[in-house]
C-alpha cells in the first residue's frame, strides 16, 4: 500500500523531450496542433504513456505520427477495436501509436506510443478546435491546459480513476519543455493580446493589423494554464461562415455539405435589481480542502476560499430584496444556511452576512452529487424561478452523473457554474452549465472572481426570454438543418452561436444570399434579429466548423449514451467515425507498416510524468499532509436518509496534525516550524505506524476512497470569531455595511471607508430634511463612482439598489445632497448616475 503521493524520483530517461504547440485563432475559434516529441535513450524498446488535459468542448480531429522521416496518419476506429489495433502491433514488434479519450468526462485524453527503437526519434502531432468565450470585457479567450490534478473519487463510485498512476515531479524539473506560437487573423483588427505568461512583442503582418503573430517568450511554469486573451479592433458584431463539406464525402452527409456558424449578439434589456423582486437564488460552495489552496502560484497569500467568500458578499449585498436565497457548503459532506430558501430581508441578509465570515475549507472531500440532490427535493417556489449558482475547484470522477442530475431538472432552474483555479474540470464546469441552460466561467491566476459571478447574476436577473425560434431565407432547393439543439435560453452580451448544415444547391439564376433570423419575446415585447450571409463556401482542409459541429452533436448524443440510450450511442458512434472526431466511443490508432523487422526486445512501459500540483513554495524535503493517501477509507452514515454525514477524512487530518506536532516536540532534531499541515520526509516511517491509520477495523468498513487522498481539514474550526473585511478592500468594507433594500447608515465604520470623519459627515448634510441614512447613500454611490470605478463591475448592481432607494426618498434634495456629497468627498460624479 503506497501511503504518501509525494515527488517521485525519475531515474530513467524520460522519451517526451519537447511540447510545441501552434495556434491558428480566427475571430472566436482556434485551431491547434501539439506536436510531441519523443527520443528513446534506452537500451530496449519503451512505450511511453502520456496523459495530458483537454477542453472538454474541444474537437481532437486528427492524429500522427512521424517514423524514421515517413508520415503514418491515423485512423478512427470504436474505441475496443482500436485498443485491440494497437495491442496486436505491440505483440507484433510493429511501431504503433494511441490516442483515447480516457473516461466519459471528455478533458482528459492519453497518448500512447509503443515499440519505439532504442536510439530512435518519433514526433506525434494531435490536431483540434475549439470555440472561445467571450470575457467580460470583450477579449477572446484561448487556454491551453497544462494542468491535471488528480481526480477525487466520490461515495458509492465503482468507476475508474483516470488519472491513477500518473507520476508527479517537482515544477521545476520535468524533462520535457513546453513552447506555444499562436497566429491571429480577424477583418475586424486585432488591437493587443495578453497572457499570464510573458510573452514575445505582437508582431503584424499585414499593414492593416487583420494578422500578427505572437509567443511565448519563454517556457512557461507548470503550475497554471496557459493563457491568451485576444482583445479585437470591433468585436462584438454578428457574423456568418459558410464552409465547405469535405470533397469526396456523400452528398447529405454530416461530412459531405456545407456547414454554416452563426454568430449573433441578441439585444436583451439588463435587470435594475430595485425593479426585480422575484427569483430563488442558491449558492452551492465548494467547502473542501483544496479551497484553502492560492488562487495564483504567484501570491500564496491569497486563498481560494478567501476569495470565494468576498464574492458570496458581493452577491448577496445584489440580490433584490423580496427574493429568495440559500447558500450551501460541500465537501465530504454539506451543509446549508436554512432548511429551505428563506426571503431576502435585512435581518437574514445580516444572519448569512455573520456565517459567510465563519466559513473555512474544512469539509473534506468533494461530494457535488449528493447537495445537488438535496436542492432539487426542495420545492421551487410559484412565481420565482430558481437560479443556481455553484463555486467549485474540484475534479471528480463522476462527472457524468453530476451532469445528468441537472440535466433531469433543467426544466426547473438555471445553473451557472465557476471554476476555479488552473486545473479545473472543464467537462464538469462546462456541462452542469450546459444542462440547465446557463454559463460558464473559469477564474485562474490573478483574474478576480468577483466581476464574472457578478455578471452572471446580471444574467439570472434579466427578464424571462420566451418564444425562441429560428427561421432561414434561403434559395429555392436549399434547407438548413440544425446541427445541434437551437438556442433556448439568451443572456444579454452574450453571443448565440448556432450550428447548421444546408442540403441542396441555389439555382444557377438565384441571388447567392441566405439568411437566418432570431426571434424571442421578452414579457410583451417581441424582438428579432437578422444576419444576411453570402452562400459562397470557403474551401480548406481542416474543416474546423464542421468539426465544431460534429463536437456539439456529440456532447447532445454522448448525454443521452450515458443514460443508456442504444440509438443514441449508434448515432455518436457514426458521428464521430464520419467527422473524424474523437468521443468516449472511439479513438485514433496507427501502425508503422513499412518496417521491415520487428523491433526486438522486451518492451518497457513509462508514464510520462507531470508536474506536482501541490508543492509550489513547499521545500522538496516537505510533503502537504493533503498529499496522505489512505487506501481505503470508511464511513457509515447513520441511516440512508442523512447522506451528510461527517466524513471520518477531517477527523484523520487533525488528527495528523495532532500527533505530527507531538512528534516534532519529542524529536529535537526536527525544526519547531509553524508549517503543521507540512510532514517532514523523515517522519513517513512514523507516519506508518499510526494506529489511527489502520483502516481493517471492524468499525470502519465501507466506502473506497480516492488513490489521491483527500485534502485535510487544518484550516480554524466552526465556532472561531468572524474575521474582518481586509483593511486593504476598502470597496469590501463599504459593501458589507450596505443594507438588505441598497441604503447605507450614516455611522462611524461608514465614515472611515470614506476617509471623513462622523462629525464632518453629520455637519455637511444639505438640509434638516434630509434623512441621515439618504445622505449617507449618496456619499457611498458617489464614492463608488469616484474612487471604485475600476471595479464597476463588482459593484454596478448593489449600487443600482442604491439608487433607486434613494430616488424614492430624496425627492427635491437629490440633487443639492450630489453637490454637495462631491464637495465633501472631492469627486466631480455627474448627475446621470442619480438618472437626474
Amino acid at each position: 500500500m503506497e501511503l504518501v503521493r509525494g515527488l517521485q524520483l525519475i531515474k530513467e530517461p524520460v522519451p517526451l523531450r519537447s511540447s510545441s504547440v501552434s495556434v491558428l485563432i480566427r475571430g472566436f475559434v482556434a485551431d491547434v496542433g501539439c506536436e510531441l516529441l519523443y527520443r528513446n535513450e534506452e537500451p530496449g524498446p519503451v512505450e511511453a504513456v502520456f496523459k495530458f488535459p483537454v477542453d472538454a468542448e474541444a474537437a481532437v480531429y486528427a492524429f500522427q505520427a512521424r517514423l524514421r522521416g515517413a508520415c503514418i496518419q491515423a485512423q478512427l476506429h470504436e474505441k475496443k477495436q482500436a485498443q485491440e489495433l494497437y495491442g496486436d502491433a505491440l505483440a507484433g514488434g510493429q511501431s504503433s501509436f494511441l490516442l483515447q479519450q480516457e473516461g466519459p468526462g471528455g478533458d482528459v485524453f492519453s497518448c500512447s506510443l509503443g515499440n519505439l527503437p532504442p536510439g530512435e526519434e518519433a514526433t506525434l502531432t494531435l490536431r483540434y478546435v475549439c470555440e472561445l468565450p467571450l470575457e467580460p470585457d470583450g477579449a477572446a479567450r484561448y487556454v491551453l491546459p497544462t494542468v491535471l490534478r488528480p481526480r477525487y473519487m466520490p461515495h458509492g463510485w465503482d468507476g475508474e480513476d483516470v488519472t491513477q498512476g500518473v507520476p508527479r515531479v517537482p515544477q521545476g524539473e520535468l524533462p520535457y519543455t513546453l513552447s506555444l506560437s499562436a497566429m491571429l487573423q480577424s477583418p475586424h483588427g486585432i488591437d493587443r493580446v495578453l497572457s499570464n505568461c510573458p510573452l514575445t512583442p505582437l508582431s503584424y503582418t499585414t499593414g492593416n493589423r487583420t494578422t500578427a503573430q505572437v509567443s511565448l517568450a519563454q517556457a512557461p511554469p507548470w503550475d497554471r494554464d496557459v493563457e491568451l486573451l485576444v482583445y479585437y479592433t470591433e468585436p462584438h458584431k454578428p457574423s456568418a461562415v459558410l464552409e465547405a463539406g469535405l470533397p469526396g464525402a456523400e452528398p447529405g452527409s454530416l461530412m459531405g455539405d456545407p456547414a454554416v456558424m452563426v454568430t449573433l449578439l441578441p439585444s436583451v434589456p439588463e435587470a435594475v435589481p430595485a425593479q426585480s423582486r422575484v427569483g430563488e437564488f442558491i449558492l452551492l460552495l465548494d467547502r473542501s480542502g483544496s479551497m484553502t489552496c492560492p488562487m495564483d502560484g504567484r501570491d500564496l497569500s491569497r486563498q481560494r476560499i478567501d476569495s470565494a467568500k468576498e464574492t458570496l458578499v458581493l452577491l448577496l449585498k445584489s440580490l433584490p430584496l423580496g427574493c429568495y436565497f440559500n447558500i450551501y457548503g460541500f465537501g465530504s459532506e454539506f451543509e446549508s444556511f436554512y432548511p429551505q430558501s428563506v426571503e431576502y430581508t435585512q435581518q437574514t441578509m445580516a444572519e448569512s452576512l455573520q456565517c459567510i465570515q465563519l466559513l473555512q475549507a474544512n469539509l473534506g472531500g468533494t461530494e457535488i452529487l449528493e447537495p445537488l440532490r438535496a436542492i432539487y427535493r426542495s420545492p421551487c417556489r410559484d412565481g420565482h424561478p430558481r437560479q443556481l449558482f455553484v463555486f467549485t475547484d474540484g475534479e471528480v470522477e463522476n462527472t457524468q452523473d453530476i451532469i445528468a442530475e441537472v440535466q433531469r431538472h433543467r426544466g426547473t432552474h438555471r445553473c451557472f457554474s465557476f471554476g476555479i483555479g488552473d486545473g479545473a474540470s472543464t467537462a464538469l464546469i462546462k456541462g452542469i452549465a450546459r444542462a440547465a441552460g446557463g454559463s460558464a466561467e473559469f477564474i485562474t491566476g490573478q483574474a478576480r472572481m468577483q466581476p464574472k459571478a457578478l455578471q452572471s447574476l446580471k444574467r439570472a436577473l434579466q427578464p424571462a426570454v420566451t418564444g425562441i425560434s429560428l427561421s432561414w431565407d434561403l434559395p429555392p432547393g436549399m434547407q438548413a438543418e440544425l446541427l445541434r439543439r437551437g438556442p433556448d435560453v439568451i443572456f444579454s452580451g452574450h453571443r448565440c452561436l448556432i450550428y447548421a448544415q444546408l442540403h441542396g444547391q441555389p439555382q444557377p439564376h438565384d441571388t447567392p444570399m441566405g439568411g437566418v433570423t432570431l426571434q424571442y419575446r421578452i414579457q410583451d415585447q417581441t424582438y428579432k434579429e437578422t444576419l444576411q450571409f453570402p452562400l459562397q463556401p470557403q474551401d480548406g482542409d481542416r474543416l474546423p466548423i464542421h468539426r465544431l459541429a460534429a463536437k456539439s452533436l456529440l456532447l447532445e448524443l454522448e448525454g443521452a449514451v450515458s443514460a443508456g440510450s442504444e440509438g443514441d450511442r449508434r448515432r455518436a458512434l457514426e458521428a464521430s467515425l464520419s467527422s473524424g472526431v474523437v468521443c468516449s466511443l472511439t479513438a485514433y490508432v496507427g501502425v508503422d507498416t513499412e518496417r521491415g523487422q520487428p523491433v526486438q526486445g522486451p518492451l518497457v512501459r513509462q508514464d510520462i510524468p507531470l508536474a506536482d500540483y501541490h508543492l509550489h513554495g513547499f521545500h522538496e524535503d516537505w510533503v502537504p499532509i493533503e498529499q496522505i493517501s489512505i487506501d481505503r477509507v470508511c464511513e457509515r452514515p447513520s441511516s440512508i436518509d442523512e447522506p451528510n454525514q461527517r466524513s471520518v477524512f477531517g477527523r484523520l487530518s487533525r488528527d495528523l496534525v495532532e500527533e505530527h506536532t507531538l512528534h516534532c516536540y519529542k524529536c529535537p532534531q526536527l525544526p519547531k516550524s509553524s508549517t503543521s499541515h507540512l510532514l517532514p520526509r523523515k517522519c513517513l516511517s512514523w507516519l506508518r505506524g499510526l494506529p489511527k491509520l489502520n483502516w481493517g477495523s471492524p468499525q470502519c468498513k465501507g466506502r473506497q476512497s480516492c488513490n489521491q487522498g483527500v485534502p485535510p481539514e487544518t484550516a480554524p474550526q466552526k465556532g472561531l470569531s468572524p474575521k474582518r473585511a481586509p483593511e486593504e478592500y476598502p470597496l469590501l468594507r463599504l459593501v458589507y455595511l450596505q443594507n438588505a433594500d441598497g441604503s447605507w447608515d450614516l455611522d462611524p465604520q461608514l465614515a472611515a471607508v470614506l476617509g471623513v470623519s462622523e462629525a464632518d459627515a453629520r455637519g455637511r448634510i444639505p438640509s434638516e430634511d434630509v434623512t441621515p441614512s439618504v445622505w449617507a447613500t449618496v456619499l457611498a454611490v458617489v464614492w463608488l463612482h469616484g474612487r471604485a470605478v475600476g471595479q464597476r463591475a463588482e459593484w454596478e448592481l448593489l449600487e443600482a439598489k442604491a439608487v433607486g432607494w434613494v430616488r424614492d426618498r430624496a425627492g427635491a434634495r437629490l440633487s443639492e445632497c450630489l453637490e454637495a456629497a462631491n464637495a465633501l468627498l472631492g469627486c466631480s460624479v455627474g448627475p446621470a448616475v442619480f438618472r437626474l
